[in-house]
């Protein structure tokens, strides 16, 4: 019995050994799996952001009347070249986004609205219909049509951020009322 006992004194020291070669390996596994999931998160923030700021230069554009007569400086405010829109998220003075819009605010089509289909007790459409008796002077007005025009716009936002490489573009159609001479100038 005595001889058994000495030929399993190592034993224990190798099945020792043997688990804690397998916990380390279980941490190391679990640090590269924390570390990537960190990344993860990290690229989709970033994208959501991203996301945010080209969504908000959009929004800039259309909330303005200025993209339909001077397409290319559709901005009010641009940071360095026209339409262009920074945005500083942290509030430290350096922007982490920018926004271009590439190409320009673009009219896809127009049609203008006919004198029959104006409900004269909206004061939008009132507008649409002064003058209608005359006809003159009003560029591009055909017979029966009224002073306005429903046209299509295409705005593209691309968006890159300045310390990853994350970019986003984002192309939203939009509706807008013109009148005719704005018809005539900014959708032909």
């Amino acid at each position: 019995m005595n001889a058994g006992i000495r030929q399993q004194q190592g034993s224990t020291l190798v099945i020792a050994l043997i688990m804690l070669v397998v916990i380390t390996l279980l941490a190391v596994s679990s640090l590269s799996t924390t570390n990537m999931n960190l990344k993860v998160v990290g690229n989709m923030q970033s994208r959501g952001e991203a996301l945010h700021a080209t969504q908000q230069a959009i929004e800039t554009v259309i909330s303005t009347p200025q993209f339909i007569s001077n397409p290319a400086n559709a901005l009010l405010n641009p940071c360095g070249t026209a339409n262009t829109l920074c945005t500083d998220l942290n509030g430290d003075g350096t922007p982490e986004y920018t926004t271009r819009l590439n190409p320009a605010p673009s009219c896809v089509s127009v049609k203008s609205i006919k004198a029959s289909e104006l409900n004269l007790s909206s004061a939008e459409d009132l507008g649409c219909s002064a003058g209608q008796a005359q006809q003159f002077g009003v560029a591009g007005v055909a017979s029966g049509d009224s002073l306005c025009a429903n046209t299509a716009w295409d705005i593209t936002a691309e968006t890159s951020a300045t310390a990853s490489r994350t970019r986003v573009t984002v192309t939203q159609g939009v509706a807008v009322r013109v009148s005719a001479d704005d018809m005539a100038s900014t959708c032909l």
